[in-house]
């Protein structure tokens, strides 16, 4: 026997319960006994149709919807539903004073939308309500802790004790997840030039994650390598690394890579470091009349041109360098200049080309 069968059963039963307990207090207005047992079997035969759309049905509704919830979705409808429960028990004071049948009526109808509202509302908002309450822990904390610093304080004055001046606190320097992913952090840290405490925000780590697992397989290999990096970051202890779940302005510097961000922060007075300033900024430096060794790789723009590079990729252009191609030749350099997209170095060969080079060339330009 299935259980909406049973509750049918059961729902049946109690209306024709219900049905004779209501016949027998008003027993002095009684119907005739064929009237009163069409009634009961008319309850009857109701209830055993609707009893599973009123209890079953919505009760695994229910279920399936906590199953699938998540547990701060649960935690903010819990809150929500107490709130518009007491607000509508408030109500219910004046609304139960309204004539029959709206007095009581009213405070029954109150209370289940007000319920409602209050669940909708709390879980619809409760990312506000979370920022909330982590806000006034931590202006609580730090009210604290400077109570607590104010009567240290007194302590040290009263017993006359010399006080050592508080160390600086390190400066922290918040990442991005571009920066991450980009990983080059990771060696920037090893060798000691950055100082204080790298931040991450939690939303900055939740992002890292989303990457990883996307379905396109080129995100999902950034996102790993960031949490990688990350992975490493941590396991270093050159440079101490925080992971913070609060969403707040630190008004700290920011580490990144990010073009866009770079410009949104300055334009709200943040301090950026670039990684890709920095790398530009210690290329090496070469003056003109230098003497450099370099591959020619490639043709340039201009008739007899090669171009080859450095190992930090800035790219030299060899006047009449052409029928060098593939050799290492040593090269002098006669200018440099500086663009927007990194540095351009011109130089002309020293040696002069062998008989079987000047051969290759008119056969290759042929």
């Amino acid at each position: 026997m299935s259980i909406n069968t049973i509750f049918r059963i059961g729902g049946a039963l109690v209306a024709v319960g219900t049905f004779v307990i209501i016949a027998l207090i008003k027993s002095s207005s009684l119907l005739p006994i064929q009237y009163d047992v069409a009634i009961a079997a008319a309850s009857a035969i109701i209830a055993f149709i609707i009893t599973p759309y009123i209890t079953v049905i919505p009760f695994i509704w229910v279920r399936d919807k906590i199953r699938v919830a998540a547990a701060s979705d649960l935690v903010a409808a819990v809150i929500g539903l107490l709130i518009g429960l007491i607000l509508s028990a408030l109500f219910a004071i004046p609304l139960q004073l309204l004539p029959f049948p709206f007095g009581q009526l009213a405070p029954f109808v109150v209370a289940v939308v007000m319920g409602y509202l209050g669940l909708t509302a709390a879980v619809q908002r409760k990312s506000d309500i979370a920022h909330l309450f982590q806000n006034s822990l931590l202006r609580r904390g730090r009210d604290r802790d400077e109570e607590r610093e104010r009567e240290r304080g007194k302590k040290r004055e009263s017993e006359k004790e010399q006080v050592t001046p508080p160390a600086e606190p390190k400066m922290q320097i918040l990442l991005d997840t571009s920066t991450i992913i980009d990983g080059r952090i990771a060696d920037i840290s090893q060798t000691g030039f950055v100082m204080g405490t790298l931040v991450v925000p939690r939303f900055i780590l939740n992002e890292l994650q989303r990457i990883a697992d996307s379905a396109d397989t080129m995100r999902r290999n950034r996102g790993r390598r960031g949490l990688e990096i990350l992975n490493r970051l941590q396991k270093d202890a050159t440079v101490p690394i925080d992971i913070i779940d609060a969403d707040v302005d630190l008004h700290c510097p920011i580490i990144t890579n990010d073009f866009n961000l770079n410009r949104v922060a300055e334009l709200q007075g943040v301090k950026v470091l670039n990684i890709n300033e920095l790398a530009n900024a210690i290329k090496p430096v070469l003056l003109p009349g230098e003497d450099i060794h370099i591959k020619i790789m490639q043709d340039g723009k201009e008739l007899g041109q090669g171009v080859g590079y450095l190992d930090d990729g800035t790219m030299i252009v060899v006047e009449n360098g052409r029928q060098f191609m593939n050799a290492t030749i040593e090269v002098t350099v006669t200018r440099v200049l500086q663009t927007v997209a990194g540095r351009m170095i011109f130089a002309h060969p020293k040696q002069v080309p062998s008989a079987t080079q000047l051969q290759q060339t008119p056969s290759k330009q042929k």
